[in-house]
């Protein structure tokens, strides 16, 4: 697996007034992390699929000895599944690290794009027109001059509902 850490200069003039985003896509649509959330991007190449698992699960990797669950953000966020790649065996997949409360998990995303940092004037509460099951996984949006920016909701991307044993 290749990875890239993210522990960027987060000093310098102007900062409390400017937002920093990994930024990533599923399809055409621009997202963004925060960067503060975003512990690794990597390329996972052997994923362990778990049974009974909520289909945003893929499965499980390991990461320089870590357990990590992968969730896809594809059907996270309600999109249909990727075209499958024309090469025989390729099952590389692009993720992005995240920690929260001491478990590894990666997203699954089409593409990663570039780091950006945004002035916090230019951010904007989810608008109303925003697809509802994207509006309950997003913390609010950029305009940009060409596209939306939608801010993710780290915390509301990792609360999966986990099925109820009977």
């Amino acid at each position: 697996m290749t990875t890239e850490r993210f522990t960027g200069d987060h000093g310098g003039p102007g900062f409390e007034d400017s937002l920093d985003y990994v930024t990533v896509f599923i399809g055409e649509q621009l997202l963004g992390l925060p960067i503060g959330r975003v512990q690794d991007v990597f390329i996972a190449t052997r994923i362990t699929p778990v049974p009974l698992a909520p289909r945003e699960i893929v499965g499980l990797l390991n990461l320089r000895g870590r357990i990590v669950t992968a969730i896809s953000m594809r059907e996270r966020m309600g999109q249909p599944a990727a075209p499958a790649p024309q090469e025989a065996g390729a099952c590389e997949l692009v993720a992005v690290g995240i920690d929260q409360g001491g478990e590894a998990f990666a997203l699954i995303v089409d593409k990663v794009g570039e780091v950006m940092r945004l002035e916090r004037a230019t951010y904007e509460p989810v608008p109303v027109h925003l697809d509802r099951g994207w509006a309950g996984l997003a913390k609010g949006v950029h305009r940009l001059d060409d596209r939306l920016l939608v801010v993710l909701d780290v915390d509301a991307i990792l609360n999966i509902e986990l099925p109820i044993a009977a």
